[in-house]
């Protein structure tokens, strides 16, 4: 349990989102600088972000910052791009030597 509390929360977010959406409708925010739960744009804050400089628990762009984070310049816990400083990472195939294709 101790090493799976990230990825519960995760999941109960991604659950508490499913809710908080379908019962209250519009809380996906898009547009240049928004916080929502779903937000996405060029600055972009919430639990699921997507723009070019993005934070949340899920986050996607050229810059982004967050647990689980995906885009070329990331901070996280586990992410996934070319520059990564992250506790877990993911590198692109080209930049290890030791595997073969």
């Amino acid at each position: 349990m101790k090493k799976h509390w990230i990825l519960l929360t995760a999941v109960a977010l991604l659950l508490i989102g499913t809710v908080v959406v379908a019962t209250h409708g519009n809380e996906i925010s898009i547009g240049n600088f928004h916080f929502d739960y779903f937000s996405s744009g060029p600055y972009a804050l919430g639990v699921f972000a997507a723009g070019n400089f993005s934070i949340g628990i899920f986050s996607a762009g050229i810059f982004s910052v967050g647990i689980f984070s995906i885009g070329i310049f990331n901070v996280g816990l586990y992410a996934l791009g070319i520059f990564v400083l992250a506790w877990k990472k993911k590198l692109p195939f080209f930049f290890d030597k030791d595997k073969k294709q």
